[in-house]
């Protein structure tokens, strides 16, 4: 039986574990890992999937901002990486993990929540490149990839994503964490 809990520091070795099973130790080259540098995943939206004692799944959320070319800087959460286990895939963990992170960031009227992934996969969650088009990163994306969930009023449409500083997460607060 699959629980989701709230990501804990405690989780972090595991989580690294699962995440060069994936996606390979070079997985810190890429452009999503520049955003991330110095963060920590925010509490509360960030799970991990557990059959009993074994972390099968992943998902973790990040601040982030979003520059205009007037200078304004806004508040964005990166979600991502999404992972599971080799052996659970197709069991809809990565779904159950996207539902719930996403239910408390809506509860919460989040910022809008942007991710480099599969528009197939992530466009039933809401998720589309059309915002994104014009925004650059500190490092290549496919920008059919950069894909953006939640309200777009008043995010420019030329912009820079940028990592946020470390007392960025305090902006990003979980009010509604009930993880089941």
């Amino acid at each position: 039986m699959i629980t989701l809990l709230p990501l804990v520091p405690a989780h972090q070795p595991a989580i690294d574990s699962l995440l060069d099973d994936r996606f390979g130790p070079a997985r810190r080259n890429r452009t999503a890992y520049r955003l991330r540098e110095g963060a920590t995943p925010l509490p509360g939206y960030s799970l991990v999937a557990m059959d009993g004692d074994m972390l099968v799944g992943s998902l973790q959320c990040w601040p982030i901002r979003l520059k205009s070319v007037g200078g304004a800087r806004l508040p964005l959460v990166l979600l991502g990486p999404v992972a599971v286990a080799a052996n659970r895939e197709g069991q809809g963990i990565a779904t159950a993990l996207m539902r719930t992170s996403l239910g408390v960031l809506d509860a919460d009227d989040s910022p809008p929540v942007l991710l480099i992934g599969d528009a197939p996969f992530y466009g039933r969650f809401g998720f589309s490149a059309a915002a994104t088009r014009h925004w650059e990163l500190p490092g290549p994306v496919d920008h059919a990839r950069l894909l953006l969930r939640g309200p777009t009023t008043g995010l420019p449409r030329i912009g820079w994503v940028e990592a946020a500083p470390a007392d960025a997460a305090s902006a990003i607060t979980p009010r509604n964490a009930q993880v089941a």
